[in-house]
């Protein structure tokens, strides 16, 4: 199913929506407006997925806490998922007058879209939310997404860890997957899922990679113009 050339879809970064510090509803403001300017001024369509965010760890921590030992990759990832939907139904609430009243949570199923918003969430284990969103991509005929994080840039390691980490402007899928490999594991620190790297790149999908909070820098990767951050493909 195509449904434009208008259509936009953001892998939008739990940890936006809820950092350590609980909810941000100051960023959601912002992003309720940045949506709405874009649908009323420019008629673009969205789909937004919304990752699980803080929610998730500290629903995992809670439950290793209480059972005294790790969980499975499996309860893992089935608390990330639902964590997910409550932030992807908070994202809708917000959005609801202009979003499709469905939180998308089953790939299986083609949604028809009527309204200029449609949020998703996680599916089931194995699938990160960006994954969900590369689907999105292949179901409905969108060849680029834009990933909304925390940081600005896909570095060659991670600069937290490693002082010689260098920022990546564009890189192709198959040096990115040389880096970030192609195991998945429930909370992997990445800047893109490594599954999700390889749909994309069986795909021809363009990921454009950026900070999230800064709003401006999105609306220029949207415009096609130069924007702070990294470009996969």
């Amino acid at each position: 199913m195509t449904i434009g050339d208008n259509t936009f879809i953001l892998s939008l970064g739990g940890s936006l929506v809820v950092p350590n510090g609980g909810i941000d509803t100051q960023f959601l403001l912002e992003l309720n407006t940045f949506i709405r300017r874009q649908v009323s001024e420019k008629n673009r369509r969205f789909f937004i997925v919304v990752g699980g965010g803080a929610t998730a760890g500290q629903y995992i921590n809670a439950a290793k806490e209480v059972l005294g030992h790790d969980l499975t990759n499996d309860d893992l990832d089935w608390l990330g998922i639902h964590s997910t939907r409550l932030n992807a139904q908070l994202v809708r609430t917000v959005l609801q007058d202009i979003a499709d009243p469905r939180v998308i949570k089953h790939y299986e199923i083609i949604l028809k879209i009527e309204q200029p918003v449609a949020v998703a969430a996680g599916w089931k284990p194995g699938w990160s939310t960006d994954y969900c969103a590369v689907t999105l991509c292949e179901d409905y005929g969108v060849t680029s997404l834009v990933n909304m994080s925390n940081v600005d840039k896909v570095y060659t390691k991670d600069p937290r860890q490693f002082k010689d980490a260098k920022p990546i402007d564009t890189i192709s899928w198959e040096d990115y997957r040389k880096i970030v490999g192609d195991v998945w594991t429930p909370r992997l620190n990445a800047p893109f899922d490594p599954i999700a790297s390889q749909l994309a790149q069986k795909n021809n999908v363009t990921v454009r990679f950026l900070n999230g909070k800064n709003l401006q820098n999105l609306e220029d990767a949207l415009d096609g113009k130069p924007f702070i951050g990294s470009t996969i493909g």
